[in-house]
This record gives structure tokens, C-alpha cells and sequence, in this order.
């Protein structure tokens, strides 16, 4: 038995079942490269799902990390910190001026967003009768009990009930529906701008903006949540800044720092009454060590040219995955996506296909059911994607 085999056995002993893991150890990474314990090489087009947007073994971000460590890791928010200052302040720079509250995760930024549109309607506004959400059918929103309560994928909340509710959920894009559903006792619309895990489902045109306009009109509050799409991911920080939208309440996490766990909720002045000292609160969000590495990151994506870059070869991820899907037909049945968060429909087993393009070095991952999802970090090169296209190529030929 190999080392890696052991360490699987003993995962499978050890602990509770998490993802469907896949019999791989990993032990270091350079940029978009992997190897596990065996010294095998791996492309990463996973990024951890969308987390390691500066590539693995980034110097500067190991440098700044090293740094905070050997001063200050943790104190909690019951005092200011420093670097968590800054990186509200850094944020505050990009498209959303918004005041910050720091967690740990997209879901613990989810449930701070539910949390805190219930408690602007009752305590803020007065008026506690406004308690609906509204979602939509194919999101992801996470995996607590109010983030998944407006989760519209019931294999997720199988088994889970009874969920946070009242809860309305609507097709994702249809407009007529929203503006129906959407009224004067809603307390809250939580969407993606484009449905990530659900399928790399992007909106029509106008969608965003008759919600942002229904929203508007009734006082409910918009919260778009970027957990995914946010950080550059799309070629513009937010994605919503290409659907000319701007939200009440914005949530973010995934690459925000890089691979170490941090989430941020954003929220105009106006909603951010909702919440007074101690109304919700975080231990661990925003820490010393954590805002270190989040602010390292925001220097970097301007730095690096990261906007530019992504939106480059983002083009080039897309305009080949949709070759790969027209070359490949009928076993795929197309490529949609933005930037670099890309995916090729497939009319094949996707599980399979995963399997088969790890097998061959190549990591990618499955998305609403029958799309293979490449949100490589977002240091990518064309030779890189070049690569990942021609494994899968190989892939989809033996494809039965």
C-alpha cells in the first residue's frame, strides 16, 4: 500500500464524511500546480472551489502571512484591529462603499445578510411583519441552517427540515415572477449574479436591474451574494458591476484572502442600522491574521494587474471551451460562464469525467449536475488552459 492509499484508509476511519473526497493527498502547490503525496503533478482548474485565486505557494502572500504570525494572530472583536481596518478601507475603494462585517466563511456572510435584513425591517424600520425571503430555484447560498434555508436545491436541505422560513423561491431570471413576488412585506431578495454551483447559470439581460428596481420600490432589501463571483473572479470585482446593479447588502469570501478563511458582509449606511453592538457577532471574523492576508491580496490583485489579466484570459478559457463543446458534440451540449468562472455542459456522466481528467493531472470539478466548472486561480496562463482543454479533449473522446 502507498503512502497516499494509507492516508486515505485512515481519512475514511477517522473522519465524518465531509465532499465526496477524492482518493488524493495533496502536499504542495506551485501557481496553478499541485503534487500530491506521491510527487504526482496535477493542474488545478479548481483553486480549492474558486478559493486559491493567487495560485498556491505565492512568496508575497507566505511572507505577509509569516510576518502577522510572528506578531499577532488573534485578539477578537472585542477591540479594533488594525488590519481589519485597512481591509474594510481597501474594500470600500472597489465598487461598493459599504460598511464591513467580517466571518469566516460565504455561509457565515450568508447567514450575517439574512440576519441583519430581518432585524433593518423590525428594529430599524418598525415594521416586524416583514419577514419573507425570496430566493431562487438552482442557488447556493450555504450550508447553515438560514443560508441553506434559502438554498433553492432540495438535495441540499434533504433531510434537514423544517427549514428557516418563510421562504419564496422563483425561477432563476424570470422577471415577471420577481416583480409579482416582490412586495411591500418582503423582507429581503438574496441572489446570485450568476448561479456558480448551480450551474454557471448567468442571468438574462435586465434581470438584476428589475430586481434592484422592484427592491427599490417596495423597500426590500437587495443582498447580492459574490461568495463565488466576488474578488475578481468574473473580470471586475464584483460581478454585479457588469449587470450596472448595485446592492443594499453584498456578502464575499472564497479567494478574498487567498486560501485563508475569511468573509465579509458589506451594507449601505441606511440597512446597516439593522444592526447595534452586539446584536450579531464573530469571534474569529476579521482577526489580525486573517485581515493580513485579505489586505495582502487586495494590494496584489492591483499590483498584478489581476482585472486585466482575468478578463484575458478569461476570453481565452471561454472561446475554448465553447470550440471543445462544438468539436465535441452530442456529448457536450455547450460552455457558458464570465471571466474565469467557466463551464462546459455535458451530456455525459460528469462524475466520470472528473475522474477520468484527475487521472490524467487535471483538476476540475462539477457543477449543477451535468457542467464541468474550471475556476482556475487567477494567476492562469493561456499555456496553462491550453492544457486543461486538450486533457479534456482527450477525456470527451473516450467518453461513453
Amino acid at each position: 500500500m502507498s503512502r497516499q492509499d494509507d492516508l486515505v484508509e485512515r481519512g475514511k476511519r477517522l473522519l465524518l464524511n465531509n465532499y465526496r473526497q477524492a482518493p488524493v493527498v495533496m502536499t504542495r502547490g506551485e501557481g496553478c500546480v499541485l503534487f500530491d503525496v506521491d510527487g504526482r503533478r496535477y493542474l488545478d482548474m479548481a483553486a480549492g472551489v474558486a478559493v486559491a485565486m493567487l495560485g498556491h505557494g505565492h512568496g508575497g502572500l507566505a511572507d505577509a502571512i509569516a510576518t502577522q504570525a510572528r506578531r499577532l494572530l488573534h485578539v477578537s472583536n472585542l477591540y479594533y484591529i488594525e488590519a481589519q481596518l485597512d481591509f474594510a478601507e481597501a474594500l470600500g475603494r472597489r465598487a461598493f462603499r459599504g460598511r464591513a462585517f467580517f466571518c469566516n466563511s460565504g455561509t457565515e456572510a450568508n447567514e450575517a445578510a439574512l440576519k441583519l435584513a430581518r432585524r433593518y425591517q423590525a428594529v430599524a424600520k418598525k415594521q416586524p411583519q416583514r419577514v419573507e425571503l425570496i430566493a431562487f430555484e438552482q442557488s447556493f447560498h450555504g450550508r447553515t441552517f438560514g443560508a441553506l434555508s434559502v438554498t433553492g436545491q432540495a438535495k441540499y436541505r434533504d433531510g434537514f427540515g423544517p427549514m428557516v422560513g418563510p421562504v419564496r423561491f422563483l425561477p432563476f431570471g424570470d422577471t415577471a415572477a420577481a416583480r409579482a413576488a416582490i412586495t411591500d412585506q418582503t423582507c429581503a431578495v438574496i441572489v446570485e449574479p450568476i448561479q456558480a454551483e448551480g450551474g454557471i447559470n448567468l442571468p438574462p439581460p435586465g434581470f438584476l436591474q428589475e430586481l434592484r428596481r422592484r427592491c427599490t420600490e417596495t423597500g426590500t432589501v437587495l443582498i447580492l451574494d459574490e461568495v463565488q463571483t466576488g474578488a475578481c473572479r468574473t473580470g471586475t470585482f464584483y460581478a454585479f458591476e457588469s449587470e450596472g446593479v448595485v446592492p443594499d447588502v453584498v456578502t464575499l469570501a472564497k479567494g478574498l484572502a487567498g486560501g485563508i478563511p475569511i468573509g465579509a458582509m458589506l451594507a449601505n449606511d441606511e440597512v446597516g442600522r439593522g444592526f447595534e453592538p452586539g446584536s450579531h457577532a464573530s469571534t474569529f471574523g476579521g482577526n489580525p491574521f486573517a485581515t493580513a492576508a485579505a489586505l495582502y491580496v487586495q494590494r496584489a490583485i492591483d499590483d498584478l494587474r489581476l482585472l486585466d489579466h482575468v478578463r484575458d484570459v478569461g476570453t481565452h478559457l471561454g472561446s475554448s471551451l465553447l470550440r471543445l463543446a462544438e468539436r465535441r458534440r452530442p456529448k457536450t451540449r455547450g460552455a457558458r460562464g464570465r471571466g474565469l468562472l467557466q463551464g462546459l455542459v455535458v451530456d455525459v456522466d460528469p462524475g466520470d469525467v472528473v475522474a477520468k481528467a484527475r487521472a490524467r493531472g487535471l483538476l476540475v470539478t462539477v457543477a449543477g449536475g451535468n457542467v464541468i466548472r474550471l475556476v482556475p486561480p487567477l494567476v492562469v496562463t493561456k499555456g496553462e488552459i491550453d492544457e486543461a482543454i486538450e486533457i479534456l479533449d482527450a477525456v470527451l473522446e473516450e467518453a461513453r
